[in-house]
């Protein structure tokens, strides 16, 4: 039996704005059985490569892969740890250095699940999801993300 596809979009257009995390946060108040929230968010550096630093990234990444292979590190995260909630958005499109790229939400009936879950999240995505970074400087040269 083929592998159900994801629902809704994990991908947000440009950077994640602050107001689109804490309307995600504050839609959890009515689920009284969630002991314990962790959020991952992850930021774009202005780091310097061979003496030009960066000043955004261009997001790209085959989107139906990609949302076929964030829903399997889902069921995979929900099968491992106790979990009441898992969110996953990444940014698609342009986002500037200090701008937000990835909210990784995970909510839980205890704190402990909540720790576990996030960091195995965070990795997986990072090693499995095929989504990819154009790192761009000042001069309108660029270099691929590696991921580390």
């Amino acid at each position: 039996m083929p592998t159900p596809k994801p629902k809704k979009s994990s991908f947000i257009q440009g950077a994640i704005a602050a107001d689109f995390i804490g309307n995600s946060i504050a839609k959890h108040q009515s689920k009284t059985t969630i002991g314990a929230h962790n959020i991952f968010l992850g930021q774009v550096r202005a780091d310097v490569i061979e003496g030009k630093p960066v000043t955004a990234i261009e997001y790209t990444a085959y989107e139906e892969m990609a949302e076929q292979s964030l829903y399997e590190i889902r069921e995979a995260a929900f099968a491992k740890y106790e979990l009441s909630c898992l969110h996953i958005y990444h940014s698609v499109g342009l986002v500037k250095t200090g701008e937000i790229c990835l909210f990784v939400f995970v909510s839980a009936p205890r704190r402990k699940s909540v720790y576990e879950a996030l960091q195995f999240l965070v990795e997986e995505i990072k090693e499995k999801a095929p989504i990819f970074g154009k790192e761009l400087f000042e001069d309108e040269s660029y270099t691929w993300k590696k991921n580390t």
